[in-house]
C-alpha cells in the first residue's frame, strides 16, 4: 500500500488518522516537532488497538522553517495536514496563530507539489465557515465563510486566512496536485493520552466539577474517529477533489445539554457535573480571572447550526451522534485518571 504523510502524528486528530490509515493497510509517516514525542505516540497508538510496527515511522519537521518538508513527503502519494496551532488562552499577538497557521499550509502544499504527491487533506474548521455573521435561521455550509471584517477572534482567524491560503495557492497552481479541505466542528471523542485537543477540556471540567455551572453557549460536535473516517474517504475519493467538508455529527447543542447527558447517562460518575446555566454577566465577571474564558465570551447567547448533507452525500460518511461522541469523551478521560485536580 501506499504511504501518507500525516503532519501533527502526536495531536488527538493526528494520532487518530494514523489508526485508520493503519487499519486500512497504509504505510504512514508522521510528523513530531521533536523525535522524543515518537514514544509517546507509539504508546497512544496501542491504547486506540493498534500494533504500531514499521509500518509507522516519524520524521520532525516545523511548520515554521521550510527545511524538513522535502524529506517529509518524498515517496508519499498522500497528505493529510492536520498539524494547526489550537490555543489554551488569547494570544498577545494574533500573529502567533495566524502566520504559522497559513505558512504552515503553503509549505506543506509547496513540498507536496514538488514531492509529486497526488492529493493534500487539510484540516481546517468551522471556525473557517461560521463566525462574524449576523443569526441565521439557515445552517452554515460549505458554501459559507468566517466574515473577518468582524472581530472574530485570532483562532478563528488563523483558520480562515490558512484555508484562503490554500485554495488561493491551488489556483495558481497548474501541476496534478490535488486539495480537499475538511471542516470539523466541535471534536470529541475517545482521548489516547494526555494529549488531546482543546474542546476535550469542556468535558473534562464538566466532569471534574471544575465549572460553577454552564455557560450559555452552543456549538456542534463530532467524534474523532469519524473526523479521522472523513480524512481518509477525502483522501480517495476522485468527487472529493477541490471540495471541503464539514464534519458535524447532528445539530448544535448548548452546554447545559452536553451537561445534561453526561449526567443521565454517566450517573453517580458524573456527580460534580453542574446543570444549572449561568447568566451572560457572570461568565464576563469570571473571564477578568480566566483568560481561557475570554475565549467565549464573543460566543455567548449565539444560536447557530450547521449541516452535514454534503460529505453524507458524496462521501458516504455516516458519523456518530453528538451523545456518542459526549460519552466517549468522558468514559476515556475516566479510564485514563485525567480527572484529578
Amino acid at each position: 500500500m501506499s504511504t501518507v504523510l500525516v503532519t501533527g502524528g502526536s495531536g488527538f486528530i493526528g494520532c487518530h488518522c494514523i489508526l485508520q490509515l493503519l487499519t486500512a493497510g497504509y504505510q504512514v509517516r508522521a510528523t513530531v516537532r521533536n523525535l522524543k514525542r515518537e514514544a509517546d505516540v507509539r504508546a497512544m497508538l496501542k491504547v486506540g488497538g493498534a500494533q504500531p510496527d514499521e509500518r509507522v515511522s516519524f520524521v520532525v519537521a516545523d511548520l515554521e522553517n521550510d527545511a524538513d518538508w522535502p524529506e517529509a513527503v518524498a515517496g508519499c502519494e498522500y497528505v493529510l495536514h492536520v498539524a494547526s496551532p489550537f490555543p489554551d488562552n488569547v494570544p498577545k499577538d494574533e500573529n502567533e496563530l495566524i502566520v504559522p497557521a497559513r505558512e504552515g499550509a503553503l509549505r506543506v502544499l509547496r513540498a507536496a507539489r514538488n514531492g509529486g504527491v497526488k492529493r493534500v487533506v487539510l484540516t481546517s474548521s468551522f471556525a473557517a465557515i461560521g463566525y462574524g455573521h449576523e443569526p441565521q435561521e439557515t445552517p452554515f455550509d460549505e458554501t459559507n465563510w468566517s466574515n473577518l471584517k468582524d472581530d472574530v477572534g485570532a483562532y478563528m482567524k488563523s483558520k480562515t486566512l490558512a484555508e484562503r491560503a490554500a485554495w488561493d495557492f491551488m489556483a495558481k497552481e497548474e501541476g496534478n496536485l490535488e486539495l480537499s479541505v475538511i471542516n470539523p466542528v466541535g471534536v470529541l471523542g475517545p482521548v489516547l493520552g494526555p494529549d488531546y485537543s482543546t474542546s476535550i477540556l469542556l468535558v473534562q471540567r464538566l466532569m471534574a466539577g471544575a465549572m460553577p455551572g454552564c455557560p450559555r453557549l452552543y456549538f456542534g460536535l463530532v467524534d474523532v474517529r469519524d473526523v479521522a473516517d472523513i480524512h481518509v474517504r477525502a483522501m480517495t475519493n476522485p468527487a472529493a477533489k477541490g471540495e471541503r467538508f464539514l464534519a458535524a455529527a447532528g445539530d448544535f447543542m448548548s452546554v447545559a445539554e452536553v451537561a445534561k447527558v453526561l449526567k443521565s447517562r454517566l450517573g453517580p460518575a458524573a456527580k460534580r457535573v453542574p446543570t444549572r446555566e449561568l447568566p451572560n454577566w457572570l461568565v464576563r465577571l469570571a473571564s477578568f480571572r480566566d483568560p481561557a474564558i475570554r475565549l467565549i465570551l464573543p460566543e455567548l447567547g449565539k444560536v447557530k447550526n450547521t449541516t452535514n448533507e454534503k460529505a453524507k452525500r458524496i462521501l458516504g460518511w455516516a458519523p456518530r451522534s453528538n451523545e456518542e461522541a459526549i460519552l466517549a469523551t468522558a468514559q476515556s478521560i475516566m479510564r485514563l485518571g485525567l480527572l484529578k485536580g
